[in-house]
């Protein structure tokens, strides 16, 4: 699915995500949606959000 749109993305759901230190590497974390904090309904870049470990990264790939 994809993960520039907020309305495919739910706290709950497994995420891949690029965190701003991996930006250039394009490296991905994967982890479970803990609070959305992208307030528009889109982004190019992807979605940002924080997941339950408390990292915040965009969202490249939705998981489950």
């Amino acid at each position: 699915m994809n993960g520039q749109e907020r309305k495919n993305i739910k706290p709950g759901l497994e995420v891949d995500i690029v965190l701003k230190q991996d930006q250039r590497t394009g490296n991905t974390t994967r982890g479970i949606v803990k609070d959305l904090l992208t307030k528009s309904p889109q982004h190019p870049h992807g979605i940002k959000v924080r997941l339950q470990d408390g990292q915040v990264g965009r969202v490249k790939n939705i998981i489950g």
